[in-house]
Parts: structure tokens; C-alpha cells; sequence
């Protein structure tokens, strides 16, 4: 896996991962312009939402759970001193379907944090990472 970050100005970035995807990064935006792009550390939690909330689909699809839609709020908390990194995340998912076992979604939570989210488990080296989920019926 590769990808190519090029300087634009500022603190903006453009990144571009090797089947071509791109996205704007952006630290600070300059004074009195629009930020045009997530920070660095605010992709780390995209990551973290959008790997973790395949994981909770693919296991609830296969315990045979009707899913209409998934939602994950990632929340964190960062040092104060420098490197400011993250010392808490909380990942709390929405799960939206028909006639949703509470079982079945706490087991697809519980698998893609204990097993299959690298990006969760990465991050749980060095942040206190926790999850809770709730169901809604359509």
C-alpha cells in the first residue's frame, strides 16, 4: 500500500492513494480563507469510522440481519502537550434495519474491536478506544 502526499500551500495537502483516490488535507486554514479539506488527524478518525463500520455490516450481514443503514460517531479526546495524540476514542454506531437482534449487533461490534478493525486495534496501542451501538427499526 502507497500514497503520495503533494504540498498545494499553506498547510494543505493533497494526498492520492495508488488506485487513484485523492483528498484534500488541510491543517490550518490561512487567515481569512476556508479550510478545504479534513485535518490529518481527523482522517485517522475516518479511517477508524469507516473500517470499523464495514466490519459491524459484513458480520451483522452474515448473522442474517435485514440492515438499512449503518452510522458510526467517532468522538476522541488528544493530549494537551505535544505529540498531541489521541489518548480516548469512542466509536458509538447506529445500527438502522428490520427486526435487529441486540445480540447479533453487540457480536459484530465486538468482533470488528477485538478482530478485524486494524484501524481500531492500531490506534488501541496507543489510545483508550471504546464502543457502544444502539438499534433503530425502520
Amino acid at each position: 500500500m502507497q500514497i503520495t502526499s503533494k504540498w498545494l500551500d499553506g498547510s494543505c495537502f493533497v494526498a492520492t492513494t495508488e488506485s487513484g483516490h485523492s483528498v484534500v488535507m488541510e491543517g490550518m486554514a490561512a487567515e481569512g480563507h476556508t479550510k478545504r479539506g479534513p485535518s490529518p488527524m481527523e482522517m485517522l478518525l475516518l479511517g477508524v469510522a469507516g473500517c470499523s463500520s464495514i466490519d459491524v455490516v459484513m458480520i451483522a450481514e452474515k448473522q442474517r440481519q435485514d440492515i438499512v443503514d449503518c452510522q458510526a460517531t467517532v468522538t476522541a479526546k488528544r493530549a494537551d502537550t505535544t505529540p498531541r495524540v489521541f489518548t480516548e476514542i469512542h466509536i458509538h454506531f447506529k445500527v438502522i434495519g428490520r427486526d435487529l437482534k441486540e445480540s447479533a449487533i453487540e457480536k459484530a461490534v465486538q468482533m470488528s474491536a477485538e478482530k478485524y478493525c486494524s484501524a481500531s486495534i492500531m490506534l488501541g496501542k496507543a489510545a483508550k478506544i471504546s464502543h457502544s451501538f444502539e438499534i433503530a427499526a425502520v
